[in-house]
């Protein structure tokens, strides 16, 4: 007599198939901005072999931006790695988080660390429980990576074989790339103040201050939004009767 099957549990698969289509459509589509980078990092006078190995070894875009940005602008190379270095540190943060979530083996922790970013970071901290977003982590960042890199290398020969980007308006793409995807995460009016702070810092500074430089000044934004929400806070709490001053308050008028 055959042994019964194992019961199915037809809730898990949609869960299952949800994260995979949530963790592909985020890796495809931040994946094909490398190639924006790779024409980026080749009009800011890098070769191939050059942008390919910033996508494999650093594989954080904001920071491989800031570097070629500040590199094509004619920034010292160690200011410009100084900016590139400061964006990357969120990564660090996001792996505080992630360690205790996906609970993985200490021998597989340095390789996880690699794909810590701003998406797979993002995918993982949505799912349910540890094997969702161990699934959502695996597929966000193995596809992500695999597809930076090879749209990088499709935009460094690219613009190679084109020439200067410039005469085609490419060097605006990553840019362009990163406040398209930044718009739509700006929700609350702190986020919304430090991007326009920020972005009004870097204005300010940018013809003053080596290239490179004025990044970091215009990271100042994000304590500085929150140093003055924290003060508005604080001073809506002390005009604020306290509880005991209200009841003693009603009393008073009830006595009269």
């Amino acid at each position: 007599m055959p042994s019964p099957a194992p019961p199915v549990h037809p809730a898990k698969t949609p869960l299952r198939s949800a994260v995979i289509r949530d963790a592909l459509g985020v890796g495809v589509a931040v994946g094909l901005s490398g190639f924006a980078f790779g024409v980026t990092a080749s009009g800011a006078g890098l070769t191939v072999l050059q942008a390919c190995a910033l996508s494999l070894l650093v594989f954080t875009g904001a920071s491989q931006f800031a570097l070629v940005g500040a590199l094509a602008a004619g920034g010292n190379p160690f200011t410009a790695a100084a900016g590139a270095f400061f964006l990357g540190t969120r990564n660090a943060f996001y792996g505080l988080r992630l360690s205790g979530l996906l609970g993985y083996r200490a021998a597989v922790k340095p390789f996880a660390a690699h794909w810590v970013i701003d998406e797979t970071s993002a995918v993982t901290l949505a799912q349910p429980d540890r094997r969702s977003a161990r699934l959502g982590f695996t597929v966000t960042g193995l596809s992500l990576y695999a597809l930076w890199n090879l749209t990088t290398l499709a935009g460094a020969l690219g613009a190679e074989a084109l020439g200067d980007t410039e005469v085609w308006g490419l060097d605006a793409a990553g840019p362009a790339v990163f406040v398209a995807l930044l718009g739509p995460m700006l929700k609350t009016t702190a986020e919304r103040a430090t991007a326009g702070l920020g972005a009004v810092l870097l204005l300010v500074t940018l013809p003053l201050l080596p290239a490179g430089a004025p990044v970091l000044v215009a990271a100042l934004a994000a304590p500085a939004v929150l140093w003055a929400d924290g003060r508005r806070a604080r001073t809506r709490t002390g005009d604020a009767p306290s509880t005991t001053e209200t009841e003693n308050g009603t009393r008073e008028a009830g006595a009269r």
